[in-house]
């Protein structure tokens, strides 16, 4: 009888634990103990103390030794148990902490949207996300707010991957687009608004179409947890970058280029680092300063639309949140300049070029070399800011790399107080530029006898200039570096109403060298006749309201504006003595010439960046001629909506199309006519239309 009492509290205690855990994935009842492992553990005491009373009959016939024996075996049975409860308790905590997370993305999805379709797909958010819904198309959600899977093996999750202790959610959209523009920019999808064509371009007397996949996008999702700290990798990348052979007549084999790519480590204690490739921190997010929760817009148009500020950068950024209300962020940034100038004072320089011609024999008498000689110039200027890219640093040959003093360092404070999220931002960047105040001083120059010319016509030497600043005839002598600090300080604010069906947001970033923040790349900075760097004052504003009258239609109307100031400067040559003007925006500068339609070029003199153009006859448009058509203001409204056919278990089909109206208007300038002023500007109707398929 003490043996099968003893067998039958072991099979009892073995076989309730697994009872315990048989219920299917999506059942309502909650298998969490009531008081935890202590709780657990006080019952199997109790079971054990009740098993023992009713085995004392039979305990008081064997004899002490057997019975302390069975006694403890009973007890390493019981504290073996209890490990096991307490494990089982610990994995029921960690998924219940796994699901309070995916009840919070759930309940905050309608304010958060992206990140909300962010966890569903396993994908960043993008520009076209908000509005998902959590209840999906074709599925019922669970409780983490995911479609069931109906027939669903117990265990299976196709959202992700598991491997080596990390999970890894592959996402992303395949789309087919199209753009028509009244007016020619010779641009895919993306919208160049700094480019938008005058009346005098060739382009904006035509229309062009253009069709593209290039903005397919591929992201994958890499998430580990150790004891207090989650582990994230995060990689993005589309199509949108061009090869030296990309075009579009055949193959359209366009490269792969990286969007984001960055790793992050996310304390329980509210810290967080992050480094890598990513949003700028002067990008507005939708909830606290979270990767992967930007605000972005919902337009088409990657370059999304004008007055929405923002970077995709090389960062390292430090979080700290303070529960789930407020939250601080510093981030390091990558720098750049971007500037523009007109009519700063330049030298041109003569010299010698020496050709031997000839050698040889004639009738078998040798004959010797002729040496002719050929006069060059080049022009110079008094200022340097940076180079082109260079191969061998693995930087773009095409395009040109300031020499940057400092990263830029970016600070924001952001509130959560429970209804609607709240931002400011500042930015501290630095510039830096080489001048050459004796830029114009020589050694002088001694003219050649050029082939046929009479020794006694040649012009009379010219004598050596000095620098009256250091007294010598070098040109880069007195050389310096010159320095500036610039930077802005930002708002947003976004806010639902009506239950969550309309949310509206407004955004501003105003400063001094932040130009390069705005979506439509207006310039940071432009140059004094003297050479030192001259910051304009930039401002970036947008409004944004985005309407979800139900689950499968998003509706959004855009406003937003970018302004630089200009910059005027008057000078004397010091090498002709006249009078001129240097700077951006300038009064003086003449623009009556953004009207005058210029002759397509028919064989380039410079050859341009790439090869496939060269002797590409009917593909050069004419450059303007006496046009600075430096922008002041680049103003575009924009409305578009996505609809949904389909959002559940196998993934996302959304169809979308979107308008989009831009005025770019320059400073006024000069024209032939004296007394008359010039104010070229250019307009441009936008239609974009996309089909995707977003990855479940």
């Amino acid at each position: 009888m003490r043996v099968f009492v003893t067998w039958l509290v072991a099979l009892g205690m073995i076989v309730s634990p697994a009872m315990a855990g048989t219920d299917r994935p999506g059942d309502d009842k909650d298998t969490t103990p009531k008081n935890g492992a202590a709780s657990a553990t006080a019952d199997k005491d109790k079971t054990a103390d009740a098993t023992a009373t009713t085995a004392k009959p039979s305990a008081a016939a064997a004899t002490p030794s057997s019975l302390e024996t069975e006694i403890q075996q009973l007890r390493d049975l019981i504290e073996t148990q209890s490990k096991l409860l307490q494990a089982q308790s610990e994995q029921l905590k960690e998924q219940q902490h796994r699901m309070q997370l995916l009840e919070s993305e759930v309940t905050s999805s309608s304010s958060n949207p992206e990140a909300f379709a962010a966890s569903v797909n396993g994908s960043a958010p993008d520009s076209h996300t908000a509005g998902v819904a959590s209840v999906p198309v074709g599925g019922v959600p669970n409780s983490s707010g995911r479609p069931e899977r109906s027939g669903q093996a117990a265990g299976e999750s196709p959202l992700a991957i598991h491997f080596k202790g990390i999970t890894i959610s592959p996402g992303g959209f395949l789309a087919a687009e199209t753009v028509f523009r009244n007016k020619a920019e010779g641009a895919d999808i993306n919208t160049g608004f700094n480019n938008i064509p005058f009346s005098g371009n060739s382009g904006g007397q035509t229309t062009e179409w253009n069709s593209s996949a290039r903005q397919s996008r591929l992201s994958m999702l890499a998430e580990g947890r150790l004891a207090t700290v989650k582990l994230t990798g995060y990689v993005e990348t589309d199509f949108l970058g061009a090869g030296i052979t990309s075009n579009n007549n055949e193959s359209n084999s366009y490269v792969l280029r990286m969007r984001q790519g960055w790793g992050q480590a996310k304390f329980d204690n509210g810290w967080s680092v992050t480094g890598g490739q990513m949003w700028s921190l002067i990008t507005e997010t939708r909830k606290s300063i979270d990767n992967r929760a930007e605000a972005l817009p919902m337009t088409i148009d990657p370059q999304y639309t004008v007055g929405f500020s923002w970077a995709r950068q090389e960062s390292f950024r430090v979080v700290k949140s303070f529960g789930d209300k407020f939250t601080l962020a510093a981030s390091v940034e990558g720098s750049a300049i971007t500037t523009q100038v007109h009519g700063n004072p330049t030298v041109t320089t003569l010299s010698t070029v020496n050709s031997v011609l000839g050698g040889g024999s004639v009738g078998g008498v040798p004959t010797p070399p002729v040496t002719t000689s050929t006069i060059t110039t080049t022009v110079f200027n008094n200022f340097l800011i940076g180079a082109p890219g260079v191969s061998a640093g693995l930087y773009n040959p095409t395009g040109t790399y300031a020499y940057n003093k400092t990263p830029d360092f970016v600070f924001k404070a952001a509130l959560d107080p429970g209804w609607g999220h709240y931002e400011l931002f500042g930015v501290v960047s630095t510039f830096r530029d080489r001048v050459f105040p004796c830029y114009f001083a020589n050694n002088g120059f001694t003219f050649p006898t050029l082939p046929g010319e009479d020794p006694t016509n040649v012009p009379a030497p010219i004598p050596p200039t000095t620098c009256p600043l250091t007294g010598s005839t070098s040109p880069t002598s007195g050389a310096f570096n010159n320095g500036r600090t610039g930077g802005g300080i930002g708002a947003n604010a976004r806010a639902p109403f009506f239950h969550k069906k309309v949310e509206a947001g407004v955004h501003f970033l105003g400063g001094s060298g932040i130009g390069r923040y705005g979506t439509g790349q207006l310039v940071d900075s432009t140059v004094r006749p003297d050479g030192t760097l001259a910051l304009l004052r930039n401002y970036q504003s947008l409004g944004t309201l985005e309407l979800h009258p139900t689950p499968k239609l998003d509706i959004y109307l855009n406003a937003g504006g970018e302004y630089a100031s200009r910059a005027s400067y008057s000078f004397t040559n010091l090498v002709t003595g006249k009078a001129g003007t240097a700077g951006y925006g300038s009064p003086a500068f003449r623009n009556d010439g953004c009207s005058v339609e210029p002759l397509p070029v028919a064989t380039p003199g410079n050859p341009p960046n790439t090869t496939a153009v060269l002797g590409s006859t009917g593909f050069i448009p004419g450059s303007l001629a006496n046009c600075a058509g430096d922008p002041r203001i680049i103003i575009e409204g924009t409305m578009g909506f996505w609809y949904r056919f389909y959002n559940g278990e196998k993934g996302r089909i959304q169809w979308g199309a979107q308008y989009s109206y831009i005025t770019r208007n320059a400073w006024s300038g000069a024209s032939g006519t004296s007394g008359v002023s010039s104010t070229p500007h250019g307009i441009d109707n936008m239609l974009f239309t996309s089909f995707r398929y977003y990855l479940p």
